[in-house]
């Protein structure tokens, strides 16, 4: 693993804890409230990536391609993700009758891992240099 990809990863993973950290607790908070369990897991998804989209494009990857590109990937990385956690609250959930809280903080492990890998090779890829070109 190259020194930029682990730095990378360390900035990624803290913004990751700090911002999934907090949105577990509004998770937590808006399930004990009443909301559904998928009803509260999408306001918290939508909520993560505005906040969490100008923190890892500036900092994580120190991207500085074109602002609209970007964004759709970001969100499309997410979209996925969110995909994935409602199918997997579905199958557990609903249809193994596991308790949402367990299946909810695992799934915010393995989103995660698969989102570092989309921002870093899809959303904020490294632009290549430019070819050299030879005066013959």
């Amino acid at each position: 693993m190259s020194t930029r990809t682990l730095q990378q990863l360390v900035s990624f993973g803290a913004i990751g804890v700090a911002s999934n950290a907090a949105l577990y607790v509004l998770y937590l908070a808006l399930t004990a409230l009443g909301v559904g369990p998928k009803t509260a897991m999408t306001a918290v998804f939508i909520l993560g990536v505005c906040c969490t989209f100008a923190l890892n494009r500036g900092w994580t990857f120190r991207h500085d391609g074109a602002l609209g590109r970007s964004a759709v990937r970001y969100a499309g990385a997410y979209l996925l993700a969110y995909a994935i956690n409602v199918a997997a609250l579905a199958l557990l959930v609903d249809g193994a009758g596991l308790p949402h809280q367990p299946v909810m903080l695992g799934l915010i492990v393995v989103t995660a891992v698969l989102i570092f890998a989309a921002q870093k090779l899809w959303a904020f890829p490294v632009k290549s240099p430019a070819p050299a070109h030879s005066s013959r």
